[in-house]
């Protein structure tokens, strides 16, 4: 462990504030939760540092891998989990942080295996809870020696896993609403690209559509691509025409 209990307190603040600053900042999903377990393994001077994720996507939903800082491929495979499941499963339904001086004399810890083969000792798990007190993952810090984590590292790290939630929900609300906003527009350029051929080529609506949508096959463009193809073209006709 590269942290001493004695850490000054201004090595907390200033990691904190690196890393409130990328998490505030302009990043992509995958980008924000890949810089996340970066800082936070520096900070807290872990070996491995994973974060996971509730995939509501599945009936019933898991939790699942989404970043961590190791690159080992026993680490690194598609991992996921049950949400009850393990020690991650244990802080996800606990809401609650779990220290665990030896994982390989855990019951709880399910991966003693891999804990092996990559020499993982200590761990501290802490959920990314919300202000509505939603548990929404979980991050966990692995070191390679036998350690106590301090009540302080217990507290920066639930502090970092607090900001990172929001974060992390107002990226994936963003993304959403970004697809949202793009659908929206791509139809409205279709329909009236539609309303344009169905002047100008004598078709019915239904024809119209098709038609966009063979172009958009045979020419491997998207169908907005080729509506706005249609609209500039039909300006420009318009313009000649005046």
């Amino acid at each position: 462990m590269k942290n001493t209990k004695d850490q000054s307190q201004d090595n907390y603040i200033k990691s904190l504030m690196d890393i409130s600053r990328a998490i505030t900042s302009d990043l992509f999903h995958e980008d924000l939760l890949k810089l996340i377990v970066l800082l936070t393994a520096k900070m807290i001077g872990a070996d491995i540092c994973s974060l996971w994720l509730v995939d509501d996507s599945r009936t019933p939903p898991k939790i699942r891998l989404k970043a961590t800082q190791a690159i080992d491929p026993v680490y690194v495979k598609d991992r996921s989990l049950n949400m009850n499941e393990g020690v991650v499963g244990h802080v996800m339904t606990t809401r609650k942080p779990l220290i665990i001086k030896n994982v390989l004399r855990s019951r709880r810890f399910k991966e003693k295996d891999m804990a092996k083969q990559l020499g993982l000792v200590s761990m501290m798990g802490v959920p990314l809870k919300l202000e509505d007190e939603n548990v929404i993952g979980v991050i966990n810090c692995f070191t390679s020696v036998a350690y106590d984590f301090t009540e302080t590292e217990i507290n920066v790290l639930t502090t970092v896993a607090n900001q990172a939630a929001v974060a992390i929900l107002n990226t994936e609300l963003m993304v959403k609403t970004r697809v949202i906003q793009e659908e929206l527009e791509a139809r409205k350029l279709i329909e009236k690209a539609k309303e344009i051929l169905m002047l100008s080529r004598n078709l019915k609506g239904d024809e119209a559509y098709r038609w966009i949508q063979k172009r958009s096959m045979d020419s491997r463009k998207t169908m907005r691509q080729v509506s706005e193809a249609i609209i500039l073209s039909d300006e420009l006709f318009q313009e000649h025409k005046h």
